[in-house]
């Protein structure tokens, strides 16, 4: 699945999202809104983690999705 198909129905995403990294809250998830860069952004500060590992892990994420 690509990130357009996520973004594109990032309401039904958000659950798996949340699953994925629990420090991002509801409000996170709302502002991120599907936004690649935006979830880059949060993963690090909730997570201390440099951009190369958040892109890591999104696009990990990315590839385990199953086409809706």
């Amino acid at each position: 699945m690509n990130w357009d198909q996520i973004e594109g129905n990032w309401k039904q995403w958000k659950g798996s999202a949340r699953e994925e990294w629990g420090k991002l809250t509801d409000d996170d998830l709302d502002v991120i809104a599907g936004k690649r860069d935006k979830l880059v952004g949060k993963i690090q500060e909730r997570y201390g983690v440099a951009r190369d590992a958040a892109e890591k892990q999104i696009e990990e994420y990315r590839s385990r999705q199953k086409t809706a």
